[in-house]
Parts: structure tokens; sequence; C-alpha cells
């Protein structure tokens, strides 16, 4: 009998063992999880301010990234409009998540134009750009496509349609598609905060 005991005893602590082992689940987004991905998210743009800005800089935030341009007719709006939903919803930790929109369009979107397009949506949004090569590098990083469209006598800009969100950690770990509802992309990025998941 105490054998027995003995090793009813023995295998549950090897349960315990193995329970504590065992790496916690990868959670549910309704997004992509993009976690462990080939991306390259650093970047080395200017600001509205002349202040050229990488990643670095927002150490500690989460960091949500979208490329645009300011005469986008309807898709970076309504990104722009979902972010500003976004932050509002979060509540008390609104001030945790930076938006940034990167311009895909340089020749048109001058420093002081994307200061004025981020302020009609919200201060707190940072919109970046920097010379055609290097906007074309840093898309490239992002994985992101864009391609300009003539229209009339002027041009427009096709890209894809992804806001990208970064951890406290500069990591690459979600892409919220354009068709996710405001709550749907806060049930994601709360979901992100509080995961015990780790890379």
């Amino acid at each position: 009998m105490k054998r027995r005991l003995f090793l009813l005893a023995g295998t549950a602590g090897m349960l315990t063992l193995a329970a504590c082992g065992e790496p916690e689940p990868k959670p549910h987004y309704n997004g992509i999880d993009l976690t462990g991905g080939d991306y390259k998210p650093d970047f080395k743009l200017s600001g509205p301010d002349g202040r050229v800005y990488t990643l670095a800089d927002f150490k500690g935030k989460y960091v949500m990234v979208f490329f645009g341009f300011t005469q986008c007719p309807d898709v970076c709006p309504t990104a722009l409009s979902r972010a500003v939903e976004i932050r509002n919803k979060l509540g008390t930790d609104a001030d945790k998540l930076q938006v940034i929109f990167i311009s895909i369009d340089p020749e048109r979107d001058t420093a002081a134009l994307l200061g004025e397009y981020m302020r009609a949506f919200d201060p707190g949004f940072l919109g970046l750009r920097t010379d055609p090569k290097n906007t074309a590098q840093t898309a490239f990083n992002y994985k992101v496509f864009y391609r300009r469209v003539a229209s009339g006598s002027s041009y427009t800009m096709d890209h894809t349609a992804i806001s990208y969100v970064l951890d406290k950690e500069g990591r690459m770990r979600l892409g919220l598609k354009h068709q996710l509802t405001a709550d749907e992309c806060v049930q994601d990025i709360k979901t992100l905060m509080t995961a015990k998941y780790t890379l």
C-alpha cells in the first residue's frame, strides 16, 4: 500500500513539473498574428517638426503603424478615424498606444501637410515621411505594397490597407485588417497588452 502511495505521489509531482514547464498558449486575435514573422519594423523617418524618428523613440509603448497618403479619398481617413475610436475605447490604456502614419507619397505629402493632416484626427498621432528611396525600403520592410496610378491629370496611390501593431519592445505582433471594427481592434490590442505568451 505504501509503495502504491509513493508511486502516485511521484506521478503527481511529475505532472506538476510538466505543467510548470509548458509554455503559455498563443492568444487568439481577430486580426493577423504576425508574431515571429520576417519583418524589419525599424525606420528612420522625419516628422513635421523636422526631427528624425526611429522605432527606439517609442520603446515602452505599443505602436500602430499605417502606410498611406493625405490625398487618399477613403481608406486612409477611415483607418485614421478608426484609430481615433480605438484610442477612445482603450480608456486608461490609450496613452500606451502611439499611432504613426507613414506617407507613401512624399512628393505631395510635405512635413507641414502631414502635421495638419494628423492634427485633424488626433494631435497625438504622428505623420512621418522620407525620400522616395527610403519610403520604398521602409514599405518593403513591412511587406507593404503600393504603386502610383494615373488619375486624370494627376495620380492616386494603391496600397496595402493594414494597420500594424508593434509591442513595447518594437517587435511586429499584429496586422489589423481594414474590415475589422474598432471594437475588434481594441479586443486584439488589449489581448496583446495582457498576454503572457512570449516569443
